[in-house]
């Protein structure tokens, strides 16, 4: 693919899924003052549907909104039925993988992704749990990390928490976890948190109601998860590692750090398991919380949120996640470690 720019830094968003709002948000952050000026913005998805997103809009009163003629676009036309789930679901991936083909092949540059539907990409024969397993897969790399981080607008401090475990029921969580994994996981949140910090302090959530209060409430902290911390801990000694912690108060001091300047702060916490995680970060973070994936070859980000099928073609979607998600991408990129240049 042929840039204006090849020496400026590239921002590949794939818009997602089309019949929710992922056209409407691109279209609103990429009209905003907030998002870098020194990037080229490149999009991949249909042309029309972003020019019928962008007509609709403005038919609904509003202004502020980037006009697709005035955009890069990789213009991409898969599906001819543009109603049923399973054909948006199936554009929404064929986006996903050219922009993933894409931004491996662009030095300088980082993909940032719009929400998309599982259900619908299962319609479409995608069996896939999410666009973090599509990405590592891409890749052919095993351990990525999905970590949620966001920026206090209050006291600028970087809120980060990692999942050790993803897009799985709630039943197989305890199955999944293991030493190797806690491990792996806290090697990719440390490496990640030493963008912003030399020596992070990282929080371990125990799985547990109070971390097992010492296998009263559960074994698997006293079994194995105490003793795996512990080893790791060993080899990264200058790493300040607080863990396992009771789940219902390990947050507590993220939302004092997230609005008081003059609060304790952490680095990072890696969570057990997706909810355990992504409700805390959610609640305190509100619409600046961004989900990127770490370990891969280039930077990916996306906002926090779904396809909001409900709100979708009413001209209300937030799109601050989706702002911060840019922004989110460009500040990475200044750490030569996490910039795709090969």
């Amino acid at each position: 693919m042929n840039f204006k720019n090849q020496n400026r830094f590239k921002i590949i968003l794939s818009v997602g899924d089309e019949s929710g709002i992922g056209p409407e948000i691109i279209l609103k952050a990429l009209c905003s003052s907030e998002i870098p000026k020194n990037a080229d913005y490149i999009l991949i998805g249909s042309k029309q549907n972003l020019k019928d997103t962008y007509t609709h809009l403005r038919s609904l009163g509003l202004k502020k909104l980037a006009n697709p003629n005035n955009l890069q676009i990789h213009d991409l036309e898969i599906s001819s039925d543009n109603k049923s789930k399973s054909s948006y679901g199936n554009s929404s991936f064929y986006y996903l993988k050219r922009a993933i083909e894409i931004v491996k092949q662009s030095p300088n540059s980082a993909l940032v992704t719009g929400p998309i539907c599982k259900k619908s990409w299962a319609l479409a024969g995608h069996y896939y749990s999410g666009q973090t397993e599509v990405l590592a897969k891409s890749c052919g790399i095993q351990n990525v990390g999905m970590l949620f981080t966001a920026k206090s607008p209050i006291t600028g401090w970087r809120f980060n928490t990692l999942l050790a475990t993803t897009h799985i029921s709630l039943c197989e969580v305890p199955k999944m976890l293991n030493a190797k994994l806690i491990h792996s996981k806290l090697d990719l949140l440390n490496e990640f948190c030493k963008t912003y910090t030399e020596n992070p302090t990282l929080k371990v959530a125990g799985l547990n109601p109070h971390a097992g209060e010492e296998g009263i409430l559960g074994n698997e902290e006293k079994e194995w998860l105490n003793d795996a911390l512990i080893t790791w801990n060993k080899k990264n000694q200058r790493i300040n590692l607080l863990g396992p912690l009771s789940p219902d108060s390990c947050w507590n001091s993220s939302a004092k750090a997230w609005r008081d300047k003059d609060a304790a702060k952490h680095d990072g916490i890696l969570a057990m398991y997706h909810d355990q995680g992504l409700i805390p970060m959610k609640i305190i973070a509100l619409n600046y919380s961004v989900n990127t994936t770490i370990g891969l070859p280039f930077i990916r980000t996306s906002p926090d949120h779904g396809t909001g099928f409900d709100i979708a073609g009413k001209g209300i979607a937030q799109y601050q996640s989706m702002i911060e998600a840019i922004k989110t991408a460009y500040e990475m990129s200044k750490n030569s470690r996490l910039l795709n240049t090969h």
